[in-house]
């Protein structure tokens, strides 16, 4: 394997994904708004100052606008990988970005929570769909089977690494502009950086071949045959890495849209952790992003399993002691757990679409990850689960140990799991191929 040999065309591809899924990931630091926003005594009645026009919302009603991007987003994907095999990844790519874009001016420009949900939600969503469809499928044709959990890891680790920049930046935006400038000068950045970006992603020709030869040495090993979508969800593996993306997603999710929230109770008595409760956000991200790559590496030499298996039994643990934490008010132990936490939920995401190629070949791998990638929208049930959970009884403890139990649920799945059985596929193609010959003669 010499990585020398790969064009410069793949790293190229690899990084500009990168760069906008550096804007797409703009959801990772919706707990910073979500701060500015809430307040439980004061919902409903309308802010002044800077923030003039906007109103006061409750956690459930600051939670909606997080969970219906997530939904939308997912719903998205499916058309978007459908863009990203007909069209090509820059179509996908800078469409999904400019939506997005307009998603941020327009909550901006509307200063409501209909706004939020139509702008943010809605049309955040959509963007984040079509958009994070292209980038990962199009670096990874590139590559041979063994290195695709560390490629993968690197083009989602732009997502899952915005809130670094995002969260401080929306901060300062906020804090000088108000919501609503704060929106929408992310929202012109953001149509900059993916109109360059988009571009740039280029997928091989048609008879490219990796310069690494691929390897068969794990169980998990790539498959050659590349199934078509009507052909995956036939098989009882689609639906258990289903189950697994919901239920390693929605940890990860309960602790990204509480983020900020948990450091502001945590560090209460800490005037500058009370004062910079956007830090454990920035944090979350920085290890969301390095988890990416960093479980790509691991997954690529123990496999995709026992790689899945570990983080999550680790997450499971640690979200599972939130509660003890979270009343002992210990700021170490609150920045390790959320580390793990994130570290697990931003390795899922490198996992999954190497899980997907491996299983089913990487020809279709937009609409194919799009059809297993449902999982992870439907996991956003537990941001909202635990704001009405935090509403009613004043703590989210009880959504920590649902969490948790899920999340061991999902280690068992993995420790089942096999590559599906390709004869039948592959037979099924040969078969075409010997009628589409006959036919021509």
């Amino acid at each position: 394997m010499n990585d020398r040999k790969v064009p410069v065309q793949a790293w190229i591809t690899v990084f500009a994904g990168t760069a906008i899924n550096l804007c797409l990931g703009i959801l990772y630091a919706w707990s910073v708004w979500s701060k500015s926003l809430v307040n439980k005594e004061l919902a409903g009645q309308t802010m002044d100052g800077i923030n003039a026009g906007w109103t006061y919302l409750t956690n459930s009603e600051a939670a909606t606008p997080f969970s219906v991007c997530i939904i939308v987003f997912t719903l998205l994907m499916i058309p978007g990988g459908k863009i990203q095999d007909k069209l090509g990844p820059k179509a996908g790519a800078t469409i999904g970005g400019l939506l997005v874009a307009a998603g941020c001016i327009v909550a901006g420009l509307m200063k409501s929570y209909t706004g939020l949900i139509v702008g943010f939600g809605i049309l955040g969503g959509m963007g984040m769909g079509i958009g994070y469809a292209s980038p990962t499928p199009a670096a990874l044709k590139w590559f041979a089977p063994q290195k695709r959990g560390v490629i993968a890891g690197l083009v989602v680790m732009g997502y899952g690494g915005a809130a670094i920049y995002i969260a401080p930046l929306a901060k300062y935006l906020i804090n000088q502009y108000g919501i609503t400038g704060s929106f929408i000068a992310l929202g012109v950045f953001f149509a900059l950086v993916v109109i360059v970006a988009g571009q740039m992603l280029l997928t091989p020709p048609v008879n490219y071949t990796p310069p690494e030869k691929a390897t068969a040495s794990r169980g998990d090993s790539a498959t050659a045959v590349n199934w078509e979508g009507s052909q995956i969800v036939k098989t009882w593996q689609f639906w258990v890495l289903m189950l697994m993306f919901i239920f390693a997603t929605q940890s990860g999710l309960l602790i990204i849209s509480n983020a900020a929230g948990l450091l502001g109770t945590v560090g209460a008595t800490i005037p500058f952790f009370a004062a910079n409760a956007w830090i454990l956000a920035a944090y979350g991200g920085l290890i969301n992003a390095s988890g990416r790559p960093g479980t790509g590496v691991y997954s690529d030499k123990w496999g995709r399993m026992k790689a899945y298996a570990f983080n999550c039994s680790l997450s499971a643990v640690c979200i599972m002691c939130m509660p003890l934490i979270i009343e002992s008010k210990n700021v170490i132990l609150l920045f390790i757990a959320v580390g793990i936490g994130y570290w697990q939920y931003g390795g899922l995401l490198s996992l999954m679409p190497s899980f997907v190629a491996d299983f089913f070949g990487p020809k279709n791998l937009g609409l194919n990850y799009g059809l297993v990638f449902f999982g992870w929208g439907i996991g956003a049930f537990m941001p909202k689960l635990g704001g009405v959970i935090q509403d009613k009884t004043g703590s989210l403890d009880m959504a920590f140990y649902v969490s948790g139990s899920l999340l061991m649920v999902s280690v068992v799945l993995a420790l089942l799991l096999k590559r599906p059985d390709d004869s039948h596929v592959l037979a099924g193609q040969k078969e075409k191929v010997r009628a589409l010959v006959a036919a021509k003669a």
